[in-house]
């Protein structure tokens, strides 16, 4: 046994040198690479090349004497819209002088009672209990003025509810607190506007509570559709400058429009008691020139409508306000703009994923 440790001892002495000489050894370099051969080398994938950032967007200042509500005013904020300005024409001109002449006519008509029949100036009250003149009147005025108010209030009303051709479409969503916008017709992006710390609002410029991070953005001139809905309780989409209110109600879709001929920015709240943070959903809407409004989709990663019509059953038809109007759906078009044929279904192949969706439920 000894002499079998004595070998094993010198064996390990020889060969520690070698392997200390091949551990202190460097490394081979590989010889230099050619520049013709580097020069050929093929590209890296595209899938590992970065991704070209999106071109900045700068937002419009706000304008303190349009869009929004001003210091002791009493009036309603300038309309921008057509349906806007003949709802104001409607309040001044039909609906505020008749109210005006009424109250001040009752109030006349109430002095005079107080002071011509106080039972002083009217010891002995008279007993007539009819007359038939003033019966007559104080029924016909009242239908008179209804008949006055009701002309111009309905065809009001039919304006409002009659809209012209969409040219975009925006789903406005509402959540407990903030505002979710989808640009169906641009790429289907999606925007989550929360409402500006004061402190950010005041470095911003926005006005206190109705500056939000991310604005709803529209060309001017072309007619918006709005689908209006709710994720969680009922709100309101109001905007005053637009003369625009639309409740949110989940599970329902409700359709409104406007149509802004001024370009700016023009600020609402929500209009429906929803929660503790009611007060703290604004919407701030900027309304751009239709180039712009491209600059401003391209900063989203959205695109344009093209040739082809958007892929998204909420989608506008057509979109000639701003500048892109797609070609003429083929024959077999559906409702969501497309215009490749769907493919066709064997009637006699079992219908694995229903059969698959009635076991899980």
């Amino acid at each position: 046994m000894k002499t079998l440790k004595t070998l094993l001892m010198a064996l390990t002495l020889v060969a520690a040198p070698s392997a200390l000489l091949a551990q202190a050894a460097p490394a081979p370099v590989p010889p230099p690479v050619a520049a013709d051969a580097a020069a050929t080398a093929p590209a890296a994938p595209a899938a590992e090349t970065a991704a070209t950032p999106a071109p900045a967007f700068d937002h419009a200042a706000p304008d303190a004497k349009i869009g929004q509500p001003q210091p002791e005013g009493l009036h309603l904020q300038p309309q921008v819209t057509e349906i806007g300005e003949e709802a104001a024409w409607m309040h001044d001109v039909v609906l505020m002088p008749i109210i005006t002449v009424i109250s001040l006519f009752v109030l006349a008509l109430l002095l005079w009672v107080v002071i011509r029949y106080r039972a002083k100036a009217n010891p002995v009250p008279s007993r007539t209990s009819h007359n038939t003149f003033i019966e007559v009147v104080w029924t016909l005025v009242p239908v008179l003025i209804l008949l006055v108010i009701a002309v111009p209030s309905i065809q009001l009303l039919a304006n409002q509810y009659a809209p012209p051709k969409a040219d975009l479409t925006v789903k406005v969503i509402g959540n407990q607190w903030y505002w979710t916008y989808q640009y169906p017709d641009n790429g289907d992006f999606e925007l989550v506007s929360n409402m500006l710390p004061d402190e950010e609002a005041k470095k911003r410029g926005e006005p206190r509570m109705l500056g939000v991070d991310e604005r709803m953005v529209v060309p001017v001139g072309a007619t918006v559709k709005l689908i209006v809905t709710s994720n969680d309780v009922i709100h309101a989409f109001a905007v005053p400058a637009f003369w625009q209110k639309m409740d949110a109600v989940p599970g329902r879709l409700n359709e409104t429009w406007f149509k802004a001929e001024r370009t700016g920015v023009y600020y609402g709240q929500c209009s429906e008691l929803c929660g503790a943070r009611h007060g703290y959903m604004p919407i701030a809407v900027e309304v751009v020139t239709p180039e712009r409004f491209a600059a401003w989709v391209a900063s989203k990663g959205g695109t344009m409508p093209g040739a082809g019509g958007a892929k998204n059953p909420d989608a506008t038809a057509t979109s000639p306000a701003i500048g892109n109007a797609p070609a003429p759906a083929a024959a077999n078009d559906n409702a969501g703009g497309l215009t490749t044929p769907a493919p066709a279904v064997d009637a006699a192949a079992p219908a694995a994923a229903d059969h698959q969706a009635a076991t899980k439920n």
